[in-house]
């Protein structure tokens, strides 16, 4: 299908027509899954949620060894395709893996010493929240083909392109990457990044705003995060506010240092800036949908696609977060690290008036280790709490469990350091914009 000229309108052909259907159809029924609550016996939540309580309940065996399969292909998999070793981050995240392979074992067939056996530390961390990860990385993915595969990002996008640079300082086709970061796998979403500013369509300046204030939190890590604090009745709440404040921190930080003195130098010198996009942006947009849901690949193989794509991200991530999580959640219960880290966060969390400042304290720092870890130190919060952490752990965006690692393996500039400067600054200002917000609507 010959690609529509901007701003012109599409003849409405039986093509076109048959596209349209699938775009408005298919996006509807995504947005249902990720975005409308539903009371089933009397619990509100998404549907994805009610499936995974479904499965989890109606098969708790089956849950756990599906769970420590997942671990063990992850584990596994570095060394089976040799790239364990081929980097110094490589090397250090297959031994993570294996560790967390071992606790998982240890933890499954209750054999751990006394201190991981602790149920609100192992068996918390594996039974509740890695099974739950595994299925609803699995679920989401299935439901993101309705949301990814047929236009509707696209559509959306068009509308954004005109006030990206003037808010965020980069080039309007960044627009798509914002918004399918919240529902593709953090490592196609990176690598699309990469290939990018490989391609020289981003400057360092704005490929290091891009990797560090729109990447990493995409919706199935959402949902499990708010499902560990108990607050899936308010998903879309949450995920609003997450979202407003990720971008309005990531709209002062590109104005502040370290990201404000990057250079605004292309890959190989020479760059291709994007052609604005003028004419009716409606139109525009819609042609645009038409165009991406016509050239879309039967639903079938894109639905298998984005089921692959889920199972390497649940193999990938599932190891990690059982070793860095009983890792830190071990050092943030048998040794002082964390609580004095909390000073340096506890006089916000105090002037804003959280409330248990100081717990809230202690656990947002965690979340530079694995964004899931804040929500475990606060389930049993209140209401307040639980929000205001869990929407900051997703605001700060760079955690060493995977969003720092992918970083670091593209061809974008960046030091470690600075990246623990920008989590730092962004962390701050998050909890800053995210705790009145909470007050304001809770």
């Amino acid at each position: 299908m010959p690609k529509p000229e901007v701003g012109a309108q599409v003849e409405p052909t039986k093509e076109h027509r048959t596209s349209g259907i699938k775009f408005i159809l298919f996006s509807l029924i995504g947005i249902f899954a990720f975005f409308v609550p539903v009371t089933i016996n009397g619990e509100s939540s998404i549907l994805i949620g009610h499936l995974v309580a479904w499965i989890t309940a109606t098969f708790p065996s089956f849950s756990s060894i599906y769970a420590l399969l997942m671990i063990l292909i992850g584990a596994a998999f570095p060394f089976y395709t040799k790239s364990w070793n081929d980097s110094g981050f490589e090397i250090t995240f297959s031994i993570l893996k294996v560790l967390g392979l071992i606790a998982a074992i240890y933890i499954f067939f209750n054999m751990g010493p006394a201190w991981m056996m602790r149920e609100d530390m192992g068996p918390f961390l594996f039974f509740e929240l890695i099974v739950q990860i595994s299925f609803i990385c699995v679920l989401s993915g299935v439901f993101l083909t309705f949301l990814m595969g047929y236009g509707l990002l696209d559509f959306i996008g068009v509308f954004f392109q005109k006030i990206m640079q003037p808010i965020w300082k980069v080039p309007g086709r960044s627009a798509l990457i914002a918004l399918t970061s919240r529902f593709a796998s953090i490592i196609v979403v990176y690598l699309m990044t990469d290939q990018d500013y490989r391609d020289g369509k981003y400057t360092v300046k704005e490929a290091v705003t891009i990797a560090t204030g729109f990447l990493a939190v995409e919706i199935p890590m959402m949902l499990i995060i708010a499902r560990t604090v108990d607050i899936m009745h308010i998903f879309p709440l949450f995920f609003l506010i997450s979202i407003f404040s990720t971008f309005l921190v990531t709209a002062i930080m590109v104005r502040v240092w370290p990201i404000n003195r990057m250079k605004n130098d292309y890959y190989q010198g020479t760059g291709y800036p994007e052609e604005t996009v003028t004419g009716n942006y409606l139109t525009n947009a819609w042609n645009k949908a038409l165009e991406i849901s016509s050239q879309a690949p039967p639903f079938g193989s894109n639905l298998w696609m984005q089921f692959k794509e889920a199972i390497i991200m649940v193999i990938n991530v599932l190891p990690i977060i059982m070793s860095v999580g009983l890792i830190a959640l071990t050092l943030a219960e048998y040794t002082p690290i964390f609580d004095y880290i909390a000073y340096i966060f506890y006089p916000f969390t105090w002037l804003l008036q959280v409330p248990d400042a100081f717990l809230a304290a202690k656990a947002i720092p965690l979340g530079i280790t694995e964004i899931l870890l804040p929500s475990i130190l606060v389930m049993d919060a209140g209401l307040i709490t639980r929000v205001i952490v869990a929407a900051v752990s997703v605001s700060g965006v760079l955690f060493f469990s995977t969003s720092i690692p992918c970083i670091l393996a593209t061809e974008i500039p960046v030091s470690v350091p600075k990246l623990i400067v920008i989590w730092f600054i962004r962390t701050i200002l998050s909890l800053i914009v995210i705790a009145p917000i909470a007050y304001l609507v809770l």
